[in-house]
């Protein structure tokens, strides 16, 4: 799932624009990671980035290409803020290709659908014109 998500970024970012972790950077103690299965074959991927201050960043989220049109990607997001707000996060951040890359179009039409709203670019980022930072505050929910 990794290698498909580094492969997308390669295909269709400037190379100087590519914010995809490989592997190995997943595995730092500040990251937490999950994946999707079916039957044993992995279908997704993602993960949530400790930046301090309650501050999460979304990282890696990718579904594969087989996968695709079965509402995985809305589903896994919504499991992210669901453990987000669960270890204490206030605000969860994303960065993605903005709207000169068209192969993130439907990321970014997701992630709007979803609540998150432009802001300026998250720790460890600078102003890029390929990409979109987001945010999503996690105030609680009234029941």
């Amino acid at each position: 799932m990794i290698e498909a998500h580094l492969a997308h970024s390669q295909e269709t970012t400037p190379q100087e624009s590519i914010h995809a972790m490989p592997a190995d950077a997943l595995r730092a103690p500040d990251i937490r990671f999950w994946a999707i299965y079916e039957n044993d074959v992995p279908l997704g991927c993602g993960a949530l980035k400790d930046l301090g201050d309650g501050l999460a960043e979304v990282k890696s989220v990718h579904v594969a290409t087989s996968a695709r049109r079965r509402g995985l990607a809305r589903q896994f997001m919504t499991f992210l803020e669901a453990q987000a707000r669960q270890a204490g996060y206030q605000v969860m951040a994303l960065e993605t290709g903005s709207s000169l890359l068209p192969a993130f179009d439907a990321a970014r039409a997701l992630y709007h659908s979803l609540g998150y709203e432009p802001c300026d670019p998250i720790p460890g980022y600078i102003p890029d014109p390929y990409s979109v930072f987001l945010r999503l505050g996690l105030e609680p929910r009234s029941e």
